[in-house]
């Protein structure tokens, strides 16, 4: 599918405890709220986990990033459904490359925003 200025690409997970502690190895972020449950038996999601979500959708497409901003407007548990919609702002074709700009809408099952930013790059 080629990518075309004004799609809409949308993405769902769910996070578990297992990816959270696994993050949580991978980038030394043990913040208590990342380590101890709370009252639910969830865990807050690290803001950079919950950011993979717009990365997987540059990665499905060969995207190399430049530039990445994030706004954590919300914390995330454990089994909270993420929808993640990418909207693709700018296609520039520059020789052998495509310069691609998008920004991102991250909801949660309660349709709260719980993540928003954009990104930058080249497609290869």
């Amino acid at each position: 599918m080629a990518l075309k200025v004004g799609d809409i690409i949308k993405f769902e997970r769910a996070f578990t405890i297992e990816d959270v502690e696994l993050f949580t190895k991978i980038s030394g972020d043990e913040g208590s709220h990342h380590i101890n449950p709370d009252e639910h038996g969830r865990l807050i999601i690290q803001g950079l986990l919950t950011a993979t979500l717009p990365t997987k959708i540059g990665g499905d497409n060969n995207v190399l990033a430049r530039t990445m901003n994030f706004e954590f407007l919300r914390p995330v548990f454990t089994g909270d459904r993420i929808i993640c919609e990418v909207t693709i702002e700018k296609l520039e074709k520059q020789d052998n490359r495509t310069s691609i700009a998008a920004s991102f809408l991250c909801r949660n099952q309660n349709e709260k925003v719980v993540l928003k930013g954009n990104f930058s790059g080249v497609i290869r």
